[in-house]
């Protein structure tokens, strides 16, 4: 059976996944882009921010896994977009379709969960963003479908990650502790104590002051 995974999610030295107070202009809200640096200097981030400079390997190795594997993607409102409530501007030209532009770095299905489902959204280069009201296991059944013999990856924000971990349906998740303190936003581990005793985890340090942490279910 394909696996459910967890892939290039950053953390900050005291867990936080993502800051406070986030905006069109700051999607990760006071963190700024602190937490995903050391991606955004790998060969896989470079093109992405139109960046040169080097990357250390083990940062390189790491984040070129993102796009392997996967038929779907599972990820929260906020991971989305900023807005809360109902939509709005719909079939309009002021239409929120994320943050990536017309063509989203996903290029598989996509869903979006909410309590405001909506009609999907087909962008360019084969993403499709759907809107459901589900909760983890019928988010990964339909997912599941979509992706057909390929992997699903739970995207985030850290709200989905700690719900999906405390339902149990994560096979393996790449965290990637970065060494600042962020004091506030959400929180990665609460809620999920003991979680280590359900997997085997492996830490590997970067010259770049960054440690992955992978968890694989025993």
């Amino acid at each position: 059976m394909s696996q459910v995974r967890v892939h290039n999610f950053s953390i900050s030295l005291d867990g936080f996944g993502t800051g406070e107070n986030l905006t069109f202009d700051a999607p990760f809200g006071h963190a700024g882009h602190r937490l995903h640096e050391w991606m955004f200097a790998t060969r896989f981030g470079r093109p992405i921010l139109g960046q040169t400079g080097g990357s250390t390997g083990v940062d390189n190795a790491f984040a070129e896994r993102l796009d392997v594997g996967f038929g779907a993607e599972i990820m929260g409102r906020g991971k989305f977009g900023p807005q809360t409530g109902p939509w709005t501007g719909l079939g309009t030209d002021d239409e929120w379709r994320g943050w990536w532009g017309p063509n989203p770095p996903f290029h598989t299905p996509v869903f979006v969960l909410t309590h405001h489902p909506r009609p999907s959204i087909e962008m360019e280069g084969g993403t499709v963003f759907h809107f459901v009201d589900a909760g983890p296991q019928e988010a990964l059944d339909l997912a599941r479908q979509a992706a057909g013999d390929l992997d699903v990856r739970i995207g985030g924000g850290p709200t989905v990650v700690r719900d999906f971990l405390a339902a149990g349906l994560i096979d393996v998740m790449h965290v990637v502790q970065v060494p600042i303190l962020l004091g506030r936003g959400v929180r990665l581990w609460d809620g999920v104590e003991g979680v280590e005793e359900r997997y085997d985890v492996e830490a590997v340090s970067s010259p770049s002051g960054v440690t992955h942490l992978t968890f694989t279910r025993r």
